[in-house]
């Protein structure tokens, strides 16, 4: 049987693996490596391959490099736009646990933060999985997200007595109504939604690029740093080719 590991990588540096994650390695014979087009990309794959050198400095293992489809814009929309993603993604991994594993192999992607917070590779590899008729299967190695990182860097708790937490994203934010977003954790937000939340009392706890070299927080009251951190996200942004941020918006206690 062909096995695949999607092993949860943390925010990228390699100290934020944890010991089962690095055991994992270690036992892989295969790794997978999906290459985003753009600037930046080089670096991005530098990062998983720095893991790879620290913890597997034998060698002996494979590596295939493959670029990932882009997400393209569709006529019908949002739904149909990514759907057609996902689908292109599924027929990759398809290709690739067919023709680069062998029997017998163990396969391993290397995911940014946890596999199982807002990526979509779990759902496709079950898939994948299911369609095997027992010939492939697959384990989760879970990681540190950015939402933990986000919370350790400002030394908060995301939870208050008595209160939920939300998890979303900035496209479900824009949509929300403001009065209702007491404690949220916004991820995948590349439009700060942020900015209509503006006169709610919120308070914002930012993160950008969490566990890299360029690690940048911004906290305080929404409407008195939101634009000093639209313009510091824009300068990482500019300086890479690429963001990753994450924040949490929290209301204020009388």
């Amino acid at each position: 049987m062909k096995h695949l590991y999607l092993i949860g990588m943390g925010p990228g540096s390699p100290e934020y693996l944890t010991v089962q994650a690095i055991e994992t390695l270690k036992r892989v014979d295969v790794f997978f490596l999906l290459e985003k087009e753009g600037r930046g990309k080089d670096k991005l794959l530098a990062m998983r391959q720095a893991i790879l050198e620290l913890y597997r400095p034998e060698g002996g293992y494979r590596l295939v490099i493959a670029p990932s489809p882009e997400r393209q814009t569709l006529p019908g929309g949002y739904q149909e736009t990514v759907r057609a993603w996902h689908e292109n993604k599924l027929a990759l991994f398809a290709r690739l646990i067919a023709d680069e594993l062998q029997d017998s192999e163990q396969g391993g992607l290397l995911l940014w933060g946890d596999p199982s917070i807002y990526d979509q590779t779990v759902s496709l590899i079950a898939e994948l999985a299911g369609r095997s008729g027992g010939k492939f299967d697959f384990t989760i190695i879970p990681g540190i997200s950015a939402v933990q990182m986000l919370a350790a860097r400002h030394r908060i708790p995301l939870n208050r007595v008595g209160e939920e937490i939300l998890i979303t994203t900035g496209r479900e934010l824009a949509r929300a109504d403001p009065a209702q977003i007491h404690n949220a954790v916004v991820m995948l937000d590349g439009q700060c939604a942020f900015q209509h939340l503006r006169g709610q009392d919120l308070e914002i706890y930012w993160g950008g690029n969490l566990g890299c070299p360029d690690e940048t927080l911004i906290a305080g009251p929404l409407d008195q740093v939101g634009d000093a951190l639209i313009q510091t996200r824009d300068r990482l942004r500019e300086a890479q080719g690429w963001i990753m941020d994450t924040y949490l918006l929290r209301r204020r206690k009388l």
